[in-house]
């Protein structure tokens, strides 16, 4: 049990329910083929069928598709706490690659795992459709950046979610938080060109907003980066009803 006690993901899913000991011990089991992924090495291929779901347990990795001409969208970052593939795993194919960005460890879990801890406990499988939920607003809320929001704002909001996601399970504050993104991922997922991505963090910086450099995020300002995101984190009912 003390392996899974302060684990990401427990951290992250006590924020929506009050997890019992037979709870934990359903998420100790989810946690028992433990695995470690070299960096840059895809994980999961786009269009791979029969594969696990993850749960990511350190580092970061990155979801992406790659289009027609070889370029390159990235979905979304996945984050300690975070599942891996978990609709793909339901719906048996993957409709996107997971590449890892750092090495990392991740547990990996079937669909017969899943269900077998849905059937053993009703409220931890609400508390993992809760998360799966977030994600996909997570998702909607990155299509309205690069659809509707200036370079300056999407940058903004993306570093100010980032952020609140850390803090979720221990990694972030509103000072900052440890970052391994680079400017070409950072492109990829703003939908900017990486030259265009170091103006925009120069532009910030010099506004005293924030500071991206060596591997860190540094908020100056961050009611100023608010106000300029128009940052409103209700999308990642981090602050949900917990349940008892």
């Amino acid at each position: 049990m003390n392996i899974v006690a302060n684990s990401p993901l427990t951290r992250k899913l006590s924020a929506f329910v009050a997890l019992s000991e037979v709870e934990r011990a359903v998420l100790e089991r989810l946690h028992q083929r433990r695995r470690s992924f070299v960096a840059g090495r895809d994980m999961v291929h786009q269009g791979q069928s029969a594969q696990a779901a993850y749960i990511l347990s350190a580092g970061w990795v990155c979801s992406y598709k790659v289009q027609a001409d070889g370029t390159r969208q990235i979905v979304d970052f996945q984050v300690p706490g975070d599942f891996l593939g978990l609709r793909s795993v339901l719906l048996r194919t993957s409709d996107h690659s997971f590449e890892p960005i750092v090495d990392i460890e991740a547990a990996e879990v079937t669909a017969g795992d899943l269900l077998a801890a849905f059937a053993q406990s009703p409220r931890l499988a609400t508390a993992i459709l809760w998360a799966a939920s977030r994600d996909e607003a997570m998702v909607v809320e990155h299509l309205v950046g690069i659809g509707r929001r200036d370079a300056d704002a999407r940058m903004a909001h993306f570093l100010l979610e980032l952020g609140s996601r850390l803090a979720l399970v221990g990694m972030g504050r509103k000072e900052g938080f440890d970052c391994p993104l680079t400017q070409y991922h950072l492109a990829d997922t703003l939908g900017l060109s990486a030259v265009h991505v170091n103006r925009v963090l120069r532009q910030l910086r010099e506004r005293g907003l924030v500071t991206f450099r060596d591997g860190h995020v540094t908020f100056h300002d961050y009611c100023g980066l608010v106000d300029l995101a128009e940052f409103d984190p209700a999308y990642l009912d981090q602050t949900g009803p917990l349940l008892k």
